[in-house]
């Protein structure tokens, strides 16, 4: 009789999770609160327009490629997806624009032609972030770091001896200016502290790793939109034979001694072997199991960042928008201060815009668009967000009005707003937090919570809100880790 698995939440990284672990010859349930699989990598639709929730950007795709490798089957078969020429266009207030193109020789040349950056100057940058991917890859992201094993290979060892060049002393900013100096460009790269919700002028310097894994892996788009990473992925799952369960919010974690046997959902008890879950790790031991010592260390890390986020029909195309767009504040330093030290909204901020249907047919009518309007925003303590958001919207429409010359708002025909408190009921991050804990220090990695319990045997976790962070490809890795451990019964 096969060993029984459940997981809890069927995130990107639950469901990663569930394929590994029946790949392995468990049999897999996955509990899921909501009647939808994906948590924030999941879609809506409104009148005739279709709008992906929650992750927008899709990069390091060998890692979803992996899952159907790992299976015996061709991904190609059943997921689709195609790389961006343009990762992302960018606007400044002074009338600056970017095009940050995949392709390393185009993009060292538009940073030479529109910043006056020697091509040289930004190449040996970028092969720093290379030199800090490579030496920390498998230290950092691709095993755990609480397991003393991880430190006593070759490979560690080696990361080890160049941990000075990590650049764990100092900022990313710091790091940036010193390099790269135009102001434009550090701007630019400063914003990659985001994709984890972290602060530019916190996190450390080691951060420019993220440079380099989107300039080398670059962006891209699946033909169906990113709900078709679940979709796709959960249709693998149930070949593998797991069962998924919807409308089944677990009520507890059932801890007998030391040990995980299963759970309870809706007055039933399930046996299990191994529990994983993909629930945030806070509301895992607050609501989950109440009565077990909490790793409090871990729990009470500061929380990244949030977001607002304005789902918009509009009913007229913009040609020369792409994909990703973003439009930069002029005081990047006061927006971040503003968001984590102040915890509200900036008087003037970073825009964000995600079009799919300038990749995915279908999602909106012909001659309309489907705005994804994502602003940076400091997680739920309890703030206005209804009185936050309305002056946000306000904002917002003023510097896309500017910068692109309409009145936007005659042109938007279905709305949705999106605040973190929102955020937290719809997907169970904590306070809203969309990474779990923050990497604001250097430190952060070390003190994310381990894919396993030190304490409960046969329980694990996996997601954004603990080791190795968030993001889709961190949140894979985390399910890789998971399911290594569960092989070695670590």
């Amino acid at each position: 009789m096969s060993k029984q698995a459940i997981v809890i939440g069927s995130g990107i990284a639950g469901i990663a999770t569930s394929i590994r672990l029946a790949c392995q010859g468990f049999a897999v349930s996955v509990f899921e609160k909501n009647e939808y699989a994906g948590g924030k990598l999941s879609s809506f639709s409104m009148g005739d327009y279709r709008f992906d929730f929650g992750p927008s950007l899709f990069t390091m795709p060998h890692f979803v490629d992996e899952l159907f490798e790992l299976a015996g089957e061709n991904p190609r078969d059943h997921f689709q997806y195609k790389r961006k020429e343009i990762g992302c266009k960018y606007y400044w207030e002074d009338g600056v624009r970017l095009n940050a193109y995949g392709d390393t020789d185009r993009f060292l040349k538009e940073v030479d032609d529109k910043l006056g950056v020697p091509k040289h100057q930004l190449q040996d940058y970028l092969a720093r972030a290379e030199k800090k991917y490579n030496r920390t890859a498998s230290i950092f992201l691709e095993q755990s770091l609480h397991k003393w094993q991880t430190y006593l290979n070759k490979t560690t060892l080696e990361g080890i001896l160049h941990l000075f060049s990590y650049e764990l002393d100092t900022t990313l900013h710091k790091v940036n200016i010193r390099r790269l100096k135009e102001p434009h460009l550090v701007q630019f790269y400063d914003r990659f502290a985001t994709y984890n919700g972290s602060n530019p002028y916190q996190t450390p310097g080691m951060m420019t790793l993220i440079q380099h894994l989107e300039q080398h892996y670059g962006t891209f788009v699946p033909q169906k939109g990113m709900v078709d990473i679940t979709n796709s992925l959960v249709a693998l799952a149930k070949r593998k034979g797991v069962q998924f369960h919807y409308n089944a919010a677990v009520d507890e974690i059932i801890i007998e001694g030391k040990t995980a046997v299963g759970i309870q959902t809706n007055g039933t008890t399930h046996k299990a072997d191994v529990v994983v879950s993909n629930m945030d790790v806070v509301p895992t031991y607050r609501h989950l199991m109440p009565a077990q010592k909490a790793p409090e260390k871990s729990l009470r890390q500061e929380r990244s960042s949030s977001a607002v986020i304005f789902y918009w029909g509009v009913n007229r195309s913009f040609p020369d928008l792409d994909l990703h767009n973003i439009f930069f504040s002029e005081d990047y330093k006061a927006e971040f201060d503003t968001l984590f030290t102040d915890k509200t909204l900036a008087a003037d901020p970073t825009v964000y815009v995600n079009i799919t249907t300038k990749d995915v047919q279908g999602d909106a009518p012909a001659g309309k668009e489907n705005w994804f309007v994502m602003i940076n925003a400091p997680r739920d303590v309890g703030q206005d967000w209804d009185l936050l958001s309305k002056e946000l919207r306000r904002r917002v429409l003023d510097k896309l009005n500017r910068n692109l010359k309409i009145k936007l708002e005659d042109c938007i025909e279905e709305e949705f707003v999106v605040t973190p408190p929102m955020i937290a009921e719809k997907t169970a991050s904590f306070t809203g937090a969309l990474y779990g804990a923050a990497s604001n220090d250097r430190m952060a990695a070390f003190l994310r919570h381990p894919n396993f319990s030190r304490q409960i045997e046969g329980l694990y976790f996996c997601g954004g809100s603990v080791h190795p962070g968030g993001g889709i490809p961190l949140c894979l890795l985390s399910a890789k880790i998971v399911a290594e451990l569960v092989n070695t019964g670590e």
